[in-house]
């Protein structure tokens, strides 16, 4: 597999289109003056996993995902520097999508100031229910090692025939439902960075640090880990 500019542009409009989704249905559950505010996490989780399934079936093969860039590189089908240039792509695009989706919500953001900043915070980055970096850490390791490991699954599975991407849609809900109740579920270095890194350079009123501290060490490396791991076992097991 070759870099391409057109792979690049497939990544970076997937992801963005993933995160537009994801990142819209986060603002739209809890911004005020949102027609779906308090909708709930059944409302967000369904939303994830829909747009992760429409990106896929758009853009086709592509990581979407620096953990999935790792695992490929692990099983041999794509090079560290493949994976170093598409994870950038990936992160790019949740970057631009997340700055459009303030833009189209912007007058929800502005009247949403008496929100806790922390909270208002997870519209674009995730956040630990309880903060204890050494489980946040193992949990975001643990939920990436189960998805990874299942998309492999799934996409090899001669009974798909072309449904995949519904599979993963469903994959995400079932996650998100289960995991998602701890950390957020991130799972994905682009999903959590590229709207954290939005969030620092917006100007939202009553806006917090972006935690990078957490952001870097459980979602910055934790998916990339489980990724790995989940290449490894696939290659025994299956």
């Amino acid at each position: 597999m070759d870099i391409t500019l057109h792979r690049f542009l497939a990544e970076f409009f997937g992801t963005g289109l993933m995160i537009l989704f994801g990142v819209g249905v986060n603002s739209a559950v809890l911004l005020n003056k949102s027609k779906f505010k308090g909708q709930g996490e059944l409302f967000a989780i369904s939303t994830w996993g829909f747009g992760i399934s429409v990106s896929l079936w758009i853009f086709g093969d592509v990581f979407i995902n620096p953990s999935m860039a790792v695992a490929q590189v692990v099983l041999g089908n794509a090079s560290i520097l493949q994976a170093i240039v598409y994870s950038i792509a990936d992160i790019l695009g949740a970057i631009i999508a997340s700055l459009i989706v303030y833009v189209l919500y912007k007058d929800q953001f502005d009247a949403s100031s008496d929100i806790d900043p922390v909270r208002l915070r997870t519209a674009f980055s995730t956040t630990p229910a309880v903060r204890n970096l050494p489980l946040n850490w193992f949990i975001e390791f643990f939920a990436t090692f189960v998805f990874i490991l299942s998309i492999l699954g799934i996409s090899a599975n001669v009974h798909t025939n072309g449904l995949a991407p519904l599979g993963i849609g469903f994959l995400v809900w079932a996650i998100g439902m289960s995991l998602g109740g701890t950390t957020g579920f991130a799972m994905n270095l682009a999903r959590d960075m590229g709207p954290r890194i939005a969030y620092w350079m917006l100007p939202i009123k009553n806006k917090t640090n972006p935690d990078w501290k957490y952001g870097l060490i459980v979602p910055g490396t934790a998916p990339l880990f489980g990724g790995a791991l989940a290449a490894i076992f696939y290659m025994w097991f299956f």
